[in-house]
């Protein structure tokens, strides 16, 4: 080997740990998925907001709301030195979109108006240990409202993100957004008498109630238990006295939300704040109903406990309902594929003043693997048209056909590969997943005519009919050439 290919070895064909290519079909189906998104935000007077992909540290704070180390998860890095000495700023790609939201809510504050209205679509960077499907950059699709306290804001969210799925393709019966309120768990810390030290602890254990369940998180809360490892897991230490109130936060889902507001109310006791929160929950029960949004698609639900410790106020999850199949074969839920609530602190960080805001945010990728599961999504999607090359000398001709048809709205192309090999031109438009082949020789050109040849057809009659039943059916037909498009969108019509 020379010299200098050791000292300068190619690099690898490879995408870096955690990342990942997406390439035609994908790109398109996403995209197809976010303007159905956008056009439900649009309706409900969202305006779009694009920002930068690299944010400060300062500017994002505390990284990863459920990440108990600052700094930790993104991709951060310091500027060079700058001009009369130091280090320049921290800088970071963004983690979501809402850090970016509440920076650009503080520094235009005086030109936007309040309440701020926006949507906001594109990719996240996270610097964690990926897994299977877990990847380090990611798409999530957001809606929030900054500026506004009433629960009409938050009503109004939930009403969207319903029918922001629907839009999507997501039925009514396969999906459901459920509701809770931080502010009911602080009155129920509260009925418990849990310390401030405390909070934290029972809010992580808790959050394990659809995992181990009630008896689980009793044990949790109060003396520990011993998982299905073995290992023993340490308890908070509150009584059963004190636990007993927070299971009855966690087990108050009645019959419909006015069972479940009742069982609220019971749980949080004397509280104030408990029951400030049962009442906003009430409030958003009835508006949603006022938005035509039944309990058969938004529902008030104690066990959303997930990102309370984040939330100031309602909180919100939607789940998609429909079984799937695990990589085991074992039947299971799809799960959650969207998330969100209020979060009044965080454009404080900026103005030291408080900000009501809320919204929602969906996983991208998520959604669109619920979208594949269903069948909604996913197929082989069909290529362009290709104008193949019988005479590298008649290229303008060829390239007319190309621009005949995509003025007509067909997708289309001129095979722009070396022509010598006409098999090769077929098999390019195999590869391409082309519907169609237009083919023009000398001896066609003279005549004025052009041959069509269905692709699709003729792979289909290959594969599923005798050697004499695909000679009786050609998938390769003759036209005028002034007859190419109308020729070409009745063959398409047909699939």
């Amino acid at each position: 080997m020379p010299q200098d290919k050791k000292k300068n070895p190619r690099p690898k064909a490879e995408t870096p740990k955690g990342f990942r290519d997406y390439f035609g079909a994908e790109v398109t189906e996403r995209k197809q998925m976010l303007d159905r998104i956008a056009e439900v935000y649009h309706l409900h007077g969202f305006e779009p907001l694009e920002t930068s992909a690299v944010e400060t540290v300062e500017a994002l704070g505390k990284f990863l709301p459920d990440v108990d180390r600052p700094n930790a998860g993104v991709f951060a890095w310091q500027e060079e030195d700058v001009p009369g000495g130091g280090r320049g700023d921290w800088m970071a790609l963004r983690y979501d979109l809402t850090a970016p939201l509440a920076r650009v809510a503080a520094q235009y504050r005086n030109d936007l108006p309040s309440p701020y209205r926006r949507y906001a679509m594109g990719p996240v960077w996270r610097n964690e240990k990926p897994g299977p499907g877990r990847f380090r950059q990611f798409y999530q699709c957001d809606a929030d409202t900054v500026g506004s306290a009433s629960v009409a804001a938050d009503a109004e969210i939930c009403a969207m993100l319903a029918n922001a799925l629907e839009a999507a393709g997501i039925e009514r019966g396969d999906y459901l957004v459920r509701i809770n309120n931080r502010k009911v768990l602080n009155g129920v810390l509260e009925a418990a008498e849990v310390r401030a030290d405390q909070a934290d602890d029972v809010l992580r254990q808790i959050d394990k109630f659809d995992k181990v369940g009630e008896d689980g998180v009793r044990q949790l809360l109060t003396t520990g238990r011993t998982d299905d490892s073995g290992a023993e897991i340490e308890g908070v230490g509150l009584s059963d006295q004190q636990a007993q109130p927070v299971l009855a936060f966690l087990t108050s889902k009645g019959a419909d939300n006015a069972a479940t507001l009742a069982n609220l109310r019971a749980a949080v006791g004397g509280s104030v704040i408990g029951g400030e929160g049962v009442d906003e929950l009430a409030q958003i029960a009835d508006l949603l109903a006022s938005l035509g949004v039944g309990e058969d698609r938004a529902v008030i639900d104690p066990s959303i406990v997930r990102g309370l410790g984040y939330y100031t106020g309602p909180v919100f999850e939607a789940e998609l309902t429909f079984e799937i199949l695990d990589e085991k074969g074992r039947k299971r839920q799809f799960g959650s594929v969207a998330g969100g609530g209020r979060y009044d602190g965080l454009v404080e960080r900026f103005t030291g003043q408080k900000v009501p805001a809320t919204g929602l945010s969906i996983g991208v990728d998520r959604l669109l693997a619920a979208l594949r599961a269903k069948g909604l999504t996913g197929g082989d999607a069909a290529g362009p048209v290709v104008v193949t090359v019988m005479d590298r000398d008649r290229m303008g001709d060829y390239q007319a056909m190309a621009a005949e048809l995509r003025a007509a709205g067909i997708r289309a192309e001129v095979y722009l590969g070396n022509p010598k090999n006409f098999g090769n031109q077929l098999k390019y438009a195999d590869k391409r997943a082309a519907p169609i082949a237009i083919i023009q020789g000398g001896d066609e050109a003279e005549r004025g005519v052009v041959q069509i040849k269905d692709l699709i057809l003729g792979a289909k009659l290959a594969s599923e009919v005798s050697h004499e039943e695909w000679k009786s059916q050609p998938a390769q037909t003759e036209v005028a050439r002034e007859g190419l498009v109308n020729a070409v969108r009745e063959m398409l019509a047909r699939w």
